[in-house]
Order: C-alpha cells, then structure tokens, then sequence
C-alpha cells in the first residue's frame, strides 16, 4: 500500500473512494452538498475539512476558484499507453512494390512521442541500409504518423506504386525522396508520390550474441 494511504483515517479511505467512484459513475466530481448527503454530514464544512485534509496529504489537487475542479495526482502521472499497428516492412533500400498488412502490435506511451491526442499512428520495420546516415538501421522498427509532410521529413511514401523509407525534399516545388547512403539514388516521381506516414521515433531491439 502507498505510503500516503497508510496515514490516511478509515473516512478519509472512505471519502477517496467516494470520489473516485461518483467521477466514474456521473464524469464530474460530487458537489460538497453531495458529500454532505452522501455520509450524513451535518453541514458542507465537514465535507470541505476532508478535502482539505486529502488535498494536505497529497491524494487529490482542488483549484480554488471552480467548482467541482478535483483531480488525483496520481492520475496525471500515469502515462497514456496506446497499441500502435505493426504494418509488417518497408524497404529502405530501393523502392518495393509490397501491400502492408497488419502484423501485430507495439504498445507505446503517446505523451513520450510528443503527440496529440487522436493523432493517427502506425508502425512499419525496417529493411534495407539506406537510411544508415540517418542511424536508421534493417532491423529497426520506425513509428509513423498519418499527416502532410515538411520538407527534410523521414517519410513512409508510395512512388510510382512502390513503397519505400526515404527522407522527403522539395526541389523548384517538386518533391522528390532522398536516401541518407550516397549507394542508392535520389527517388524522382514519374508519376505521383504519396507520403503515408511521417517519422516519428524508432525503436531498436539491442541484440545480444
């Protein structure tokens, strides 16, 4: 048990659990005439005591000037894991003409990506040494997020129908891709290009022989 709820009083237990409850059951945190009702207190203050009392302790925050404004600060810590779709491989080598199917999962904390809530994200492995310079290496899972690129982005992009793990640069207003390995050559749509994804972050499995 945390070190905070072993000094808690038996009421001050049952007033924290009231709270947690009433937000999950309404959405908003009981008024202090709730409170009052609730344990049959014989006035508002009783109720405002208590919280004072779980605010001095540090289980819960109350802003001053708004009513119902209770938040437990333990909830503001806890990060906010999301289950990214593992979108099989992409090529960081020469262009592939490959379909992408999910192929599992990876778990990841949005707020370590730096990304907006709702943001639409997706991750892909990495084949191919193109993109070394970039110290993005075959092996390495990259995770991307669905939006308009800028130029000098790392991009998932789909040129002339194939897909491949480029950094993206617009020359004289026409985008181009552009390998981080003088070994492979600049990508130049004859076509169309289609960015699917912008890079985000990877991830690196550390091998071990």
């Amino acid at each position: 048990m945390p070190r905070s709820l072993r000094k808690i009083t038996e009421r001050q237990k049952q007033m924290l659990e009231y709270l947690r409850s009433y937000q999950r059951e309404h959405g908003v945190m009981p008024s202090t005439r709730d409170i009052q009702r609730h344990f049959e207190f014989a006035s508002q203050t009783a109720a405002m005591s208590h919280l004072r009392a779980l605010e001095r302790k540090g289980l819960i925050q109350r802003h001053p000037h708004m009513a119902r404004a209770v938040v437990f600060p333990a909830d503001l810590k806890r990060p906010e894991i999301v289950d990214v779709p593992l979108y099989g491989s992409i090529a960081a080598g020469y262009a592939e003409n490959q379909e992408q199917q999910a192929d599992g999962s990876i778990s990841v904390d949005v707020n370590t990506l730096g990304l907006a809530r709702g943001s639409r994200v997706f991750a892909l492995k990495v084949r191919g040494e193109s993109m070394i310079g970039a110290s993005i290496c075959d092996g390495d899972v990259v995770i991307l997020e669905a939006r308009e690129p800028r130029p000098r982005d790392i991009v998932a992009a789909l040129i002339d129908g194939e897909t491949t793990l480029k950094r993206y640069l617009v020359s004289d207003g026409k985008p181009y891709l552009k390998a981080e390995n003088p070994a492979f050559p600049d990508l130049i749509p004859v076509r169309n290009l289609e960015v699917q994804g912008v890079m985000q972050t990877l991830i690196r499995q550390v091998r071990r022989d």
